[in-house]
């Protein structure tokens, strides 16, 4: 039994852990990284085709982003999780495909005016659709065999709808270990979805620490933050633009500007228009409106009782095509415009930015984490130029935060989570946090409960028989390397796999007929013969 931290580990996106055990290799969450990169993390340490299985915590893509390209180096493993997070992953998976395409396309055209050499992307959309036809999903709390000697139960994270934390039960040569995986753990008392379930019993836990260093403070009124920033935004003439997560945050600030509307509390503009701007998040608010209420809480539950839609409303336009998209900026009325992507890197925000950063009269608002390095996060810092679209962008809007509303539990919410804990567990991993803050939640677990703790890092492996660290992470920052490095180095792990993924083939293949060993040997030494010219 054999715990391998490979990303996540002093960082907060890519998630991404092996599990060896019962002599199965299983991947814990399988998540791109996304902002700047503060270590280099660990290549999987065997090849896709050797992974057996995928358990996926929630679908956001700095846990399930990379599943495709998994598929793509040769996994063909079932992948587990709920229901909710099999749905929106269907959206999500084929939007990532979609801009890996889109991006292979664009830079290839370039390449092919400048002499370049051709982008290969990380994954197709035959990919996405491969990975998604792979998943198993199943409710909270039911107990599911994935092997002899391994089982696995989903709890609800309350992070996102569908999201988890995952109960992993092994019993290997007579020694029996629990693992919890936090996944994300949800803040409490926000819209739709429910809180955390509190744990019951695990020997080791692996824990999030996003928020490790923070408190949200007492909960605020969402409601009364959004309603003052609408009504000063809208009564100097101008636009409150939303950097949004597509799915989750966006359909959260539809239930409380629906609660907004439905109680009148804007003044002098009625029936304001609410832009949602994304086609992944149009699609995310139809999964959520589609018979999700599994995953609903009390109060959401309680609203459709009365035939009331939690995330629809009067004045709200769905924005799909390239020109609606447009036309927004076109229509000086007073406004909301929820798009993607949440921290500004991507997608159609960046155009709201550039119509609207420049105002003195529009607001942006934050909602949500910004990772360091994204334009979100030097938004969020106070820099006075931005560039988008390789036009530098004056800073002349008020910048926001809406304070509270983050989808991630606070420090205080996190230790009361591990503090619910039936049994003192073996040892509590840290990961998931900005660097110190990974080292900082370890020491305040050690401090407040007595727990041992680490915090690994990318590389960093465990026994589980005794706890013990079998191999220490590598503390490599990362350098300077240009994209297009980066994703030549992945292209070639690619390749790399693609050879395992051979040899393993060749070795199954042992007792077939000479007649099919001699023409699989003659179409690998046609190839090998193909690229020896080439070099």
């Amino acid at each position: 039994m054999k715990l391998t931290f490979l990303g996540a580990a002093h960082e907060v996106t890519g998630s991404c852990t092996l599990l060896e055990a019962c002599g199965k290799n299983i991947l814990i969450d399988c998540g791109m990284e996304q902002g700047a990169d503060t270590y280099e993390n660990c290549e999987l340490p065997i090849s896709p085709g050797e992974i057996d299985a995928i358990c996926l915590t929630h679908a956001h893509m700095d846990h399930s982003g990379k599943i495709p390209a998994m598929v793509a180096g040769g996994f063909k493993g079932p992948i587990y999780s709920t229901e909710a997070t099999y749905r929106l992953c269907q959206i999500m998976l084929r939007d990532s495909a979609h801009i890996q395409e889109s991006e292979a396309e664009w830079r290839n055209r370039k390449a092919k005016r400048s002499g370049g050499a051709p982008y290969v992307p990380l994954y197709t959309m035959k990919d996405a659709e491969e990975a998604l036809s792979n998943f198993v999903y199943f409710s909270y709390g039911k107990e599911i065999e994935l092997f002899d000697g391994v089982k696995i139960k989903f709890a609800d994270a309350g992070h996102l709808l569908g999201s988890a934390s995952i109960y992993i039960d092994i019993e290997e040569e007579g020694e029996k270990r629990t693992l919890l995986f936090s996944g994300d753990l949800g803040n409490i008392s926000r819209p739709l979805i429910r809180d955390p379930q509190k744990p019951t019993h695990a020997d080791y836990v692996i824990i999030e620490s996003t928020y490790g260093d923070r408190l949200h403070g007492e909960r605020p009124d969402y409601v009364g933050q959004l309603t003052q920033v609408l009504q000063d935004t809208f009564d100097r003439g101008g636009n409150v633009v939303i950097p949004s997560f597509a799915v989750g945050r966006t359909q959260e600030l539809l239930y409380l500007i629906r609660t907004i509307k439905d109680n009148g509390l804007i003044k002098g503009h009625d029936n304001f228009p609410v832009y949602v701007d994304s086609p992944l998040a149009v699609e995310a608010t139809n999964i959520y409106a589609d018979g999700m209420t599994e995953f609903y809480d009390n109060e959401a539950l309680d609203l459709l009782s009365k035939g009331i839609d939690p995330i629809r409303f009067e004045g709200l336009q769905l924005s799909v095509t390239s020109e609606e998209s447009k036309n927004i900026n076109f229509d000086k009325t007073p406004k909301v415009i929820l798009s993607a992507s949440g921290m500004c890197e991507a997608g159609r925000i960046r155009h709201h930015l550039k119509h609207n950063l420049w105002r003195t009269d529009s607001t942006v608002l934050f909602v949500g984490y910004q990772s360091n390095g994204t334009i979100g996060r030097k938004l969020v810092d106070g820099e006075p130029f931005v560039k988008l679209f390789g036009e530098q962008i004056a800073v002349h809007c008020d910048i926001v935060e809406l304070d509270g509303i983050s989808g991630h539990a606070d420090k205080n919410m996190m230790l009361e989570w591990l503090g619910a804990l039936e049994n003192t567990p073996q040892k509590v991993f840290v990961n998931h946090g900005d660097d110190r803050v990974c080292d900082d939640f370890a020491a305040s677990i050690t401090e407040k409960f007595g727990f041992e703790t680490a915090a690994p890092f990318s590389g960093e492996q465990y026994d589980l028989a005794d706890g013990s660290c079998l191999v220490k992470g590598r503390m490599v920052k990362a350098d300077k390397k240009t994209y297009a490095q980066k994703r030549g180095n992945t292209i070639y792990q690619r390749l790399l796999s693609a050879a395992k993924r051979l040899l393993s083939i060749v070795e199954k293949n042992k007792e077939s007929s000479n007649k099919d060993l001699a023409r699989f040997a003659d179409q690998i030494n046609s190839l090998c013969d193909k690229f020896e010219q080439k070099g």
